[in-house]
């Protein structure tokens, strides 16, 4: 078939939204275990697609080699179930010295997953380890990316605004796109408008267990009581927080101001500054 990605700038809720489908999809009697998000969902940078795709060792693949293999690793994820495949990613949708990072021809949409870069930035700190100046200056690189580790291949970020247009101005594929702000205010709503968008049969008995099934509360116990295979090893947990407006006890006005200067475009887009031009959220 063909791949519907789940994208996001990393910290924004991709996880959030990965647990929502699971428990949709399985309708379990308990929440799914957040360390089974990978068997429902493929990541597009797991190492082992590309030690397939060029029949040796992924730990003896140089970065221009793994760039080279994306298109084909993604053909064979697109073709790896007879249903639509979803598949989370981190890349910018754009070009790494000439090729894709993301192949139109084998996806079917996407859906995109944006969080108010103040919010971001404090969590994107915490994820990698690194001070919030450095975060800052981090989410306004177009050069900014995650290394290639043991078992996972580099994805290509840039900066945070030009993340969110890379996916979204002009939409290369059909797309929808959620607020983690809506996600928390009004979960029902922001969950049934992807229900929608997927074309799934509506179920509220559904729709609801699977909201709570992968709540911040059900996802942060399952990482204290067993731990989550996707937090870093620079972090103490993966489920920090999990809610809007938390910078503000965080970022000095300096630092925040500078966040807002840099991607003021964007966040007015999305709703993230009040009409004087001040942080909603």
């Amino acid at each position: 078939m063909a791949i519907l990605w789940l994208a996001s700038y990393p910290k924004s809720g991709n996880t959030w939204v990965r647990a929502f489908l699971a428990n949709l999809f399985a309708n379990p009697d308990q929440p799914v275990h957040v360390n089974q998000l990978r068997n429902f969902a493929f990541g597009d940078h797991q190492g082992a697609y590309y030690a397939q795709a060029a029949g040796r060792p992924f730990d003896q693949l140089s970065d221009e080699e793994i760039n080279r293999l994306r298109p084909l690793v993604q053909r064979q994820i697109a073709t790896a179930r007879r249903d639509t495949v979803f598949v989370k990613t981190h890349n910018a949708f754009t070009l790494c010295d000439g090729v894709p990072t993301i192949l139109p021809e084998a996806s079917a949409g996407v859906v995109y997953v944006i969080r108010n870069p103040l919010d971001l930035c404090v969590s994107y700190a915490h994820h990698y380890g690194i001070p919030i100046d450095t975060a800052i200056e981090a989410l306004a690189s177009p050069f900014n990316r995650i290394v290639t580790e043991r078992a996972t291949a580099f994805q290509v970020l840039g900066g945070w605004s030009d993340h969110v247009k890379s996916w979204l101005e002009p939409p290369p594929m059909p797309h929808h796109t959620m607020r983690y702000e809506d996600m928390l205010a009004q979960p029902a709503k922001a969950f049934g408008r992807l229900v929608t968008f997927l074309k799934l049969p509506k179920n509220k008995a559904r729709l609801d267990k699977a909201i709570r099934f992968s709540s911040f509360k059900v996802l942060s116990g399952q990482e204290r009581q067993d731990g989550f295979v996707e937090r870093s090893a620079q972090a103490d947990r993966f489920f920090r927080e999990g809610r809007a407006g938390g910078w503000r006890s965080v970022l000095t006005p300096d630092q925040a101001g500078r966040i807002v200067e840099q991607h003021r475009e964007t966040m007015d887009r999305f709703g993230y500054l009040a009409p004087d031009g001040s942080p909603r959220y």
